[in-house]
């Protein structure tokens, strides 16, 4: 068997040279997610710890700095992917489970991660 490796033990790959200007985004919407809850589920843990997230947020605010890109933070409490990415409805009754989004007010049906994304995206305009 292999030994597993965590990625917090793998250096970033940060030495590449940075893009130019037209290929470089001028804002990046980070969620704050609840780490610390999402550590709880057995089955999630190890694959959670092992990504080594608070290095990704450093090196993204810092690399953005660097390049004078804006970074928000979405909150975690934002209901990005409970929310309608056309008409703002929020669906309550949305599980965790759930990997599709359908809003019963405007009859928008897509993937729960991409109506999330679009949310995010949404924050940044």
């Amino acid at each position: 068997m292999f030994a597993r490796t965590p990625c917090t033990k793998r250096p970033l790959r940060s030495w590449r040279e940075p893009a130019p200007d037209q290929e470089r985004p001028s804002v990046i919407v980070l969620e704050d997610l609840h780490i610390a809850g999402m550590l709880k589920n057995r089955r999630l843990a190890r694959a959670i710890a092992d990504v080594g997230m608070y290095e990704f947020k450093r090196q993204i605010l810092y690399k953005a700095e660097q390049a004078g890109v804006q970074v928000l933070l979405a909150s975690r409490w934002e209901p990005s992917s409970k929310t309608c990415s056309c008409c703002g409805w929020i669906n309550e009754a949305l599980t965790l489970s759930d990997r599709v989004f359908a809003c019963l007010e405007c009859g928008n049906v897509q993937d729960r991660d991409a109506n999330a994304a679009n949310n995010l995206a949404a924050l940044a305009q």
